[in-house]
C-alpha cells in the first residue's frame, strides 16, 4: 500500500494559514471604508466607489515591493515595520497624480509560515493602510516550501486610487520660475538597501547590533525605520491649491523621479544646503565614498516628497506643511531646460 502523504506533509499546512489570518481580521477590518463590499475570506474583494463630486472619475493603479530592505527584517527579527514600506511605496506614487488611494491588497510569500511573524507583517500592512485611508480589502499568502531561506518571506502590494481626470496633476503645467518644495524623509525609505547592506554589513563590518551615536539607537532599528506617508497633508494641500506637478522620490533619487514630471523645455535647480539631511546619508556616503553626484541619483537624502507650485503659491504652500506637522523646505526652482534636467547647487 502506498504511504499517504498530505500537504501538510509536504510542507504547506493550510489551516494554519487561515488561523492566522483569522487572528488578524479585527486589524484588517479596522481599515476598512464604507465603500468596502461583503466580508473577509472571499475569492475576490468588492468596492464600490463613491463617484458623486466627479464628472470624470479615473483609477489609478500602482504595484511595489519593500526590496533587500526585508533582509534587515530577518537580521533583527523585527517585522513590525516592513509593512508600512510596503503600503507608501505604492500610495505615494499613486499620490503623484493628485488620487486619493481607495484599497490595498498585499502578496506575502514564504517557505513556511511563522504565525508570529505573519501578524507582526501584516500588523504594518494595516497600520499603513491607516495612515494613508486605505482599506486592506484582500491578499494572498503563499507557503512555498523549499523556495526561501529559513525565516525569509518576501512581500508585493498593489494600490488603486480615484481621481478625476479634470484634477489629475500630470506636471504639464510646470513652468521656468515655479518653485520645488521638498518634504522630509524619514530616512532610506525602502530603495538602496543593496548597497546599504554591503557598505554597512560587508565593507564597513558592523551588525545590526551596532549602536550608532548619531542615530542614538542600534543600526538596524535606523535601518527599519518606515518609509513616511504623505497622503494626507498632500491630499488636503490639492484641495486648496493643487500643485503644479509632484515626485516620490524612491529608486534613481533625484535624478532618477524628478525629470519624471516635467516638461521637455524646463529643468531644476536644487540647493543641497536647503535642508537638513538625516544623519544616516552622511555615514553612509562616508563609508561607501560616494559624491554627491552619486548619493543624489540612489537616495532621497532627506527628502522624500517633492512639490512644484507657482511662486504666488509657495507661502501659503509652506504654511500649509508647518501646520499639518510636516517638515517641509523650499528647496530649489524651475528653470529653462540645460544640460541636466536636475542640476545640484
Amino acid at each position: 500500500m502506498t504511504e499517504r502523504i498530505t500537504y501538510k506533509d509536504a510542507g504547506v499546512d493550510v489551516e494554519l494559514a487561515d488561523r492566522v489570518i483569522q487572528s488578524s481580521a479585527d486589524r484588517i477590518r479596522s481599515t476598512f471604508r464604507p465603500e468596502v463590499l461583503g466580508k473577509m475570506g472571499g475569492f475576490a474583494a468588492m468596492f464600490k466607489p463613491q463617484l458623486s463630486g466627479m464628472s470624470e472619475p479615473v483609477l489609478v493603479a500602482a504595484t511595489d515591493g519593500v526590496g533587500t530592505k526585508l533582509k534587515i527584517a530577518f537580521l533583527t527579527g523585527i517585522h513590525s515595520t516592513v509593512g508600512i514600506d510596503l503600503v507608501a511605496m505604492n500610495v505615494n506614487d499613486i499620490l503623484v497624480t493628485g488620487a486619493e488611494p481607495l484599497f490595498f491588497l498585499d502578496y506575502l510569500a514564504t517557505g513556511k509560515i511563522k504565525p508570529e511573524i505573519f501578524k507582526a507583517v501584516i500588523s504594518g500592512i494595516a497600520e499603513g493602510c491607516s495612515q494613508a485611508g486605505a482599506a486592506l480589502i484582500g491578499g494572498e499568502t503563499a507557503e512555498m516550501p523549499d523556495f526561501y531561506g529559513e525565516g525569509e518571506y518576501d512581500l508585493a502590494g498593489f494600490c488603486v486610487g480615484m481621481v478625476d481626470q479634470g484634477q489629475a496633476i500630470d506636471g504639464s503645467g510646470i513652468a521656468s520660475g515655479d518653485v520645488v518644495i521638498g518634504l522630509a524623509s524619514s530616512g532610506l525609505h525602502s530603495n538602496g538597501f543593496s548597497l546599504v547592506r554591503k557598505v554597512f554589513f560587508e565593507v564597513k563590518g558592523y551588525d545590526p547590533d551596532s549602536h550608532i551615536p548619531d542615530f542614538g539607537r542600534p543600526l538596524g532599528e535606523e535601518l527599519l525605520t518606515p518609509t513616511a506617508i504623505y497622503v494626507r497633508p498632500v491630499l488636503e494641500l490639492v484641495k486648496q491649491s493643487p500643485p503644479k506637478g509632484m515626485a516620490h522620490i524612491t529608486g534613481g533619487g533625484f535624478q532618477g523621479n524628478i525629470p519624471r514630471i516635467l516638461p521637455p523645455n524646463v529643468g531644476v535647480n536644487i540647493r543641497k544646503s536647503a535642508w537638513e539631511r538625516p544623519p544616516v546619508f552622511a555615514m553612509l556616503q562616508k563609508d561607501a565614498g560616494l559624491d554627491d553626484e552619486e548619493m543624489f541619483s540612489t537616495f532621497n537624502m532627506g527628502i522624500g516628497f517633492i512639490l512644484v507650485v507657482s511662486p504666488t503659491s509657495a507661502d501659503m504652500t509652506m504654511r500649509h506643511f508647518r501646520a499639518a506637522g510636516t517638515p517641509a523646505w523650499i528647496v530649489g526652482e524651475v528653470r529653462p531646460i540645460g544640460d541636466s534636467p536636475v542640476v545640484l547647487e
